[in-house]
């Protein structure tokens, strides 16, 4: 999930309040496809579809439960390698973290490459890039080091330690 700056040309089926700010939900045939955290400004936007409805559920329930597993279909555009890194991310289980490091050995590659494809990530939360962190601190996020980018990391990551 990349933050976005409203767009008017930018269609969304859902754009919701979350505790991370507002997210703007988006499907296609069915799926889950992209979900894109927005600015203050972006006009909330009811679910438009059965699946928003169920993504914009399944969000609530994780932001009232962190415990809440994700069970929607999502259609990932990515190479096969970030596909690879997607499906490791689903498996860190909630409350846990892992190091890009630590992933990229499990995937024989490299700490940069996991990186990079945490970054284009297209549903985080839902797939968690959010639990690979830095060997020494949280690393980034959504291409960010600091700043909203990595308060929001570290928001779900304490959400999910129930502190």
């Amino acid at each position: 999930m990349r933050s976005r700056k409203v767009s008017k040309t930018r269609k969304y089926d859902a754009v919701v309040t979350t505790p991370v700010g507002r997210v703007g939900i988006v499907v296609r045939d069915g799926a889950l496809v992209d979900m894109n955290f927005l600015g203050k400004s972006a006009a909330l936007h009811a679910p438009q579809s059965d699946m928003a409805r169920r993504a914009c559920r399944q969000l609530r329930s994780y932001f009232t439960n962190p415990q809440h597993s994700f069970h929607l279909p999502v259609k990932l555009a990515g190479t096969p390698f970030q596909n690879k890194v997607w499906r490791a991310l689903r498996r860190i289980p909630v409350g846990r973290t892992l190091s890009y490091g630590n992933l990229a050995h499990r995937l024989n590659t490299s700490a940069r490459a996991v990186g990079n494809a945490c970054r284009a990530n297209p549903v985080p939360i839902v797939v968690p890039c959010h639990r690979v962190v830095a060997a020494n601190g949280l690393g980034g996020f959504m291409g960010k080091r600091s700043g909203l980018s990595l308060n929001r990391k570290q928001w779900l990551l304490e959400h999910e330690r129930g502190q």
